[in-house]
């Protein structure tokens, strides 16, 4: 197999977002090409209550997924369709907006005043951004663990390791989403399909995600990958643990304005004036 090599090392950049929310961005709406299928990924760890609880009060979405995956803490969530829940340690929420839901997310923490969980945005194909509005919240027992040689655990969110797949499925942009935990100096092959896009963020430990002798990079550090069909980790001294991602490109042109993203600036001017109008919501 053709081992991907590093194509760029970046470090996520503080910044905030909602009412008031602190958190870290690893990439957003200046890297679209880049990334493709993907749009953001937001980390909002913090044990400071005054961080998060500020929270994303009502807003809509259109034309992409939100995916939300909960370390530690409750976010409670509702939206324009009646739906609401929590989301806690270890579960995982796959928003589906298609064409278009108004919905608001609440980070609570433990009791400890932890919050940590990160949010990706996944775009959606054009045929498809005026899908009728989904939810599939997954709770962490839903959520397999498989173990391999050497101490490697993975939790399989979406996407297979080895004959194992994860809970969610039917997404057309063929993600794969993995949570990695390699003991130190342990090592972790994986393979990758080609041609799609591929990167990991590291949130714990450090590790070499290239050559042996590469200088570790550790919390905070987003790693993307150029082509191939496989990668290869090796922890360091320490317990390493990240988020492997991977999606096929879609390769259309992308018009974003804040939390819609279409793909002309009709589409995106259109969604706007039905939000004012009154006639945003397509579906119940």
């Amino acid at each position: 197999m053709i081992r991907r090599r590093i194509k760029r090392i970046s470090t996520s950049v503080p910044t905030m977002d909602g009412a008031g929310v602190h958190l870290r961005r690893a990439f957003a709406n200046n890297e679209t090409e880049l990334f493709d299928p993907f749009l953001l990924l937001d980390d909002f760890r913090s044990d400071n209550p005054a961080h998060y609880q500020k929270g994303f009060p009502w807003h809509p979405h259109r034309g992409i997924e939100t995916i939300t995956y909960v370390l530690k803490g409750d976010v409670e969530h509702g939206d324009s369709l009646g739906n609401k829940g929590d989301i806690s340690d270890g579960d995982v929420q796959w928003m589906t907006a298609g064409s278009g839901i108004i919905h608001q997310e609440m980070p609570k923490g433990d009791q400890q005043g932890r919050m940590d969980g990160f949010q990706l945005w996944a775009n959606l194909p054009a045929a498809h951004k005026m899908m009728p509005p989904r939810y599939r919240d997954i709770t962490a027992a839903q959520i397999p663990t498989v173990k391999l040689d050497g101490g490697v655990e993975i939790k399989v969110v979406c996407g297979r390791v080895g004959e194992i797949a994860g809970p969610v499925t039917d997404v057309m942009i063929e993600p794969e989403y993995l949570d990695v935990r390699v003991p130190a100096h342990g090592t972790f092959h994986h393979p990758t399909p080609s041609g799609h896009t591929v990167f990991a963020y590291i949130f714990a430990g450090e590790g070499r995600f290239e050559e042996d002798d590469s200088v570790p990079i550790g919390d905070h550090t987003l790693v993307l990958f150029e082509d191939g069909e496989q990668i290869q980790v090796v922890a360091a001294e320490q317990e390493l643990r990240f988020l492997l991602i991977s999606g096929k490109p879609l390769g259309e042109p992308i018009a974003w304005g804040g939390p819609i993203v279409m793909n002309t600036q009709e589409e995106l001017q259109l969604a706007f004036d039905e939000l004012r109008d009154g006639n945003f919501i397509k579906h119940s």
